[in-house]
């Protein structure tokens, strides 16, 4: 039976998809583009609830050699960055595979943790790299209300339940409290980093942990990446030149939107009522987090 089936695959084989001949190799891609956790209705960020099913096509498709991550993010959210960087480990051990992580724009902060997860980061020279910190802000307006004529009626259970809300004036301890978090945020950052990097990791840890980015050239002689090149070229060059790189999309419904992961995407909650001004407010996040790269 078994020579049976070797001679049709055989015979099928010229007329099979190239993607589904066991003699071309595979490399499937995963495109991770844009802000991690912040979302617009129109806009969705990167949040593993999202990600799932396109991580599990890519590790799971039939003959693929490796799993290419093709990154451009400035990061956003700790926890979601920590979440598909754990998922991808998780996949790439269960069906050993080796994760290549290819920087385009920028792979920073979130962005940079989600690289952490691949075996190899590649960079272009003028990718913007690192950022390994955490950062934080918002808006005061202590005295907005009263030059309105508003009144606001704020009622809490727990002293520390208003801590930095933006119509109270800002308490030097609810500051301190917020970067002590931020400091135990960062400290799993960098111990991620380690443990991602290890020994290849060159530069001064003051300088690799403060915060700071760095191009991709320099990157790569601090120990942040491993060398430079562009997906296509690095890929053809490890697997050949037949290699076929299937871009792993989202998938889609059959009026063509976005399929939903775990929650509701963007436009049901616009359907559904969100206010325009919270997505307004979460666009201009967006575009202050690729602003810090100069981009």
């Amino acid at each position: 039976m078994k020579q049976l089936f070797a001679s049709a695959r055989e015979t099928l084989r010229p007329v099979l998809p190239r993607r589904l001949r066991g003699d071309i190799p595979v490399v499937p891609v995963v495109r991770l583009t844009g802000i991690i956790g912040i979302s617009t209705p129109l806009r969705p960020g990167l949040m593993l609830g999202s990600l799932a099913r396109q991580l599990e096509r890519a590790f799971t498709m039939r003959h693929a050699r490796a799993v290419a991550l093709a990154i451009n993010s400035p990061g956003g959210s700790a926890v979601q960055s920590r979440l598909i960087y754990l998922r991808i480990r998780a996949l790439a051990a269960e069906k050993k595979l080796p994760v290549i992580a290819f920087a385009e724009d920028v792979a920073a902060s979130g962005g940079y943790m989600v690289a952490c997860a691949a075996d190899e980061i590649i960079c272009d020279p003028s990718s913007i790299v690192g950022s390994i910190g955490v950062v934080g802000g918002a808006f005061g307006f202590p005295r907005l209300l009263e030059k309105l004529g508003v009144e606001r009626r704020l009622y809490t259970s727990g002293e520390r339940k208003a801590m930095l809300d933006p119509f109270l004036p800002e308490k030097p301890e609810d500051v301190e409290r917020l970067k002590a978090i931020q400091r135990e945020v960062h400290e799993d950052f960098i111990a991620l980093v380690k443990e991602s990097r290890g020994a290849r990791l060159t530069g001064p840890e003051n300088d690799l942990f403060s915060g700071e980015y760095w191009t991709g050239r320099t990157a790569v002689a601090l120990g942040l990446a491993d060398g430079l090149g562009d997906l296509r070229a690095v890929l053809r060059e490890r697997f050949g030149d037949t290699v076929e790189t299937p871009l792993i999309a989202p998938e889609r419904t059959l009026f063509g939107r976005s399929r939903p992961g775990v929650g509701v995407d963007g436009l049901d909650r616009l359907l559904d009522g969100v206010s325009l001004a919270d997505d307004i407010i979460s666009a201009l996040e967006a575009r202050a987090l690729w602003s810090r790269y100069g981009l």
